[in-house]
């Protein structure tokens, strides 16, 4: 009797693992859920068949290759995030995706030395709500926002990833 409660517990774990057990089906349409007052969306669910896209970090460009500092060069961790989301736009639009597609992002930010030594996460807020949760574009991404001791461009405060999801086919 204890064996058979015992695989019968097994077949139930491995059958929730797969997603095949007490699950609901998948969306019709691209849905984000969420508190109506955040700006970003605890969820996100996607219909069976659709295709992601995902980039790769993406950092800031160059604003002037000889500046003094990280902000001359970069700028601030606004500027940089507003600047990455714009790379970030034009690399979807190659795949004939816009930002509206997006349904994910991991944010990686940096500690500003002209901040105590700290990662300013303001700054970051402010880029990604003059792109997410407008009027222009009303999509709230699911969203990871990390601070990390140090990135891979010593200049960069800030890198992101995202993830986009292909429009229906029509």
């Amino acid at each position: 009797m204890k064996t058979q409660t015992l695989r019968l517990r097994f077949v139930a774990l491995a059958l929730f693992s797969a997603g095949l057990a007490w699950a609901e089906p998948p969306p019709a349409v691209v849905f984000t859920g969420g508190e109506g007052t955040s700006p970003i969306s605890s969820g996100v669910g996607v219909p069976a068949g659709r295709a992601y896209f995902w980039t790769s970090g993406t950092g800031a460009p160059v604003i002037k290759k000889e500046g003094a500092t990280t902000y001359d060069r970069y700028g601030d961790t606004y500027v940089q995030g507003a600047a990455t989301l714009k790379a970030l736009a034009a690399t979807l639009a190659k795949q004939g995706l816009t930002m509206a597609d997006v349904v994910y992002l991991r944010v990686y930010v940096a500690p500003d030395a002209v901040k105590g030594g700290k990662p300013d996460f303001p700054g970051w807020f402010k880029a990604y709500g003059e792109v997410f949760n407008t009027k222009e574009n009303p999509v709230k991404t699911a969203r990871s926002t990390v601070g990390v001791a140090a990135l891979v461009n010593p200049d960069w405060l800030l890198e992101i990833e995202a993830v986009a999801v292909y429009p229906e086919k029509k």
